[in-house]
This record gives C-alpha cells, sequence and structure tokens, in this order.
C-alpha cells in the first residue's frame, strides 16, 4: 500500500521550511530600506547577511529531521 510506504519515510513536511529563507530574500521591497542601521549597516545589508544565518540553522534542521535512522543502509561492506 502506498500509504503504508509513506509512513516509513521520514517528516517531509520539514522540506517546507526551505521556503522561509526564498520568501524573505525575492521579496525585495520588504528589506529595501536604509533604516534602521546596526553597527552603521543599512538595514538592506544586515538583513541578507542575518538571512544567511537563519538560512544555515534552517538548512541542519531540516537535514536532521529528514535524514533515515537506518546510518549506513546505503553503504555496501567491502566497499
Amino acid at each position: 500500500m502506498a500509504h503504508d510506504a509513506d509512513a516509513k519515510k521520514p517528516g517531509r513536511h520539514w522540506l517546507w521550511l526551505l521556503l522561509l529563507p526564498w520568501i524573505a530574500m525575492i521579496w525585495v521591497p520588504s528589506y529595501n530600506k536604509v533604516e534602521p542601521q546596526l553597527f552603521d549597516f543599512p538595514f538592506f545589508y544586515w538583513y541578507q547577511l542575518l538571512w544567511v544565518l537563519i538560512s544555515a540553522v534552517i538548512t541542519a534542521v531540516v537535514y536532521f529531521k529528514t535524514k533515515t535512522r537506518s546510518g549506513n543502509a546505503n553503504t555496501r561492506d567491502g566497499a
């Protein structure tokens, strides 16, 4: 049954989190401004840099939540 096969897969709903950085960066009018400044950096620059860090965290969370629990199931013995 297809439903039983889907139940054994890791949570694919976590993959939706990967859309957050894309939406944040594609919607340029939301961060195309100078104020507020952080350490004399305009908002336009530090907002994008912040999303680099946020994206790394989101990617790590998605990776660990979706990787299989079987460990070395894809490797062959003696290879």
